[in-house]
């Protein structure tokens, strides 16, 4: 009579680890759209289930240093992964993918803007919004600023800047018309009908926009592992570039 619950109990010892096979993933909110459509696909492809968290680079990276249980962390910039791995919690890192700053409008009718420290900038803003996100903090917001620093545009424009907590939330102010402009990534651009690119940041303006994936001390499953390594991938690097990312060799 012990035979049939002995086989109960083994099933269900056996069911346990598919359970316990989900990758839980913190990403800077620039990566969603990419990023979604390649957690599906590996999901689909190995059985694993994967859970991301998208917001502002510093916020993620406070939160696992707090204590928050990520198995990945990919930041909009290096500085980022390094407090992570300054606090010990960083097993392997690897530089994932690039990108590029822009000028957005509002609607698909904008005006192109050629970017260079003669663009009258305040006077296109006439007196309303300049939308970017948090400036001292958040990855996007840092690049915005310093683009606008080396361009001698910062001190004519500061007073209008609104800002917001991730780069997405930038850019939905200005497909929503609450602000006429905003400083975003390209691909966050390609992903929102609502706006135009008007201008591209000359690539000198800011710091190489770099985006680390970190696999996390915290990472105990071979899930998380095999979804760090596919990250690098060449199905990945697929979906990536289709988004608009550059793939690091």
């Amino acid at each position: 009579m012990l035979r049939p619950a002995l086989c109960a109990v083994a099933l269900s010892l056996t069911a346990l680890p598919a359970l316990a096979d989900n990758v839980t993933v913190f990403a800077a909110a620039s990566l969603k759209n990419a990023l979604d459509e390649f957690a599906a696909d590996f999901s689909g492809e190995t059985g694993h289930e994967v859970t991301i968290s998208y917001a502002g680079s510093n916020a993620l990276a406070k939160q696992i240093v707090e204590g928050a249980p990520a198995d990945i962390f990919i930041s909009a910039n290096v500085e980022w992964v390094d407090e992570v791995e300054t606090a010990g919690l960083v097993d392997v890192r690897n530089d994932l993918l690039g990108n590029k700053l822009v000028l957005i409008g509002h609607g698909q009718g904008a005006e192109p803007v050629a970017l260079s420290a003669e663009t009258p900038l305040a006077d296109l803003l006439g007196g309303e919004k300049l939308a970017m996100a948090l400036i001292d903090s958040v990855p996007a917001g840092q690049y915005g600023k310093a683009a606008l620093e080396n361009l001698g545009l910062w001190d004519s424009v500061q007073a209008d800047v609104a800002q917001s907590d991730n780069v997405r939330a930038a850019l939905a102010l200005v497909a929503t018309g609450e602000a006429p402009f905003g400083i975003v990534y390209a691909t966050d651009a390609a992903a929102e009908d609502n706006v135009t690119i008007v201008g591209e940041f000359p690539a000198d303006s800011y710091p190489e926009i770099i985006y680390p994936a970190a696999l996390l001390t915290n990472a105990e499953d071979e899930a998380d592992r095999a979804f760090y390594d596919a990250l690098s991938g060449e199905a990945a690097d697929e979906i990536f570039a289709r988004h608009g990312f550059s793939v690091t060799d």
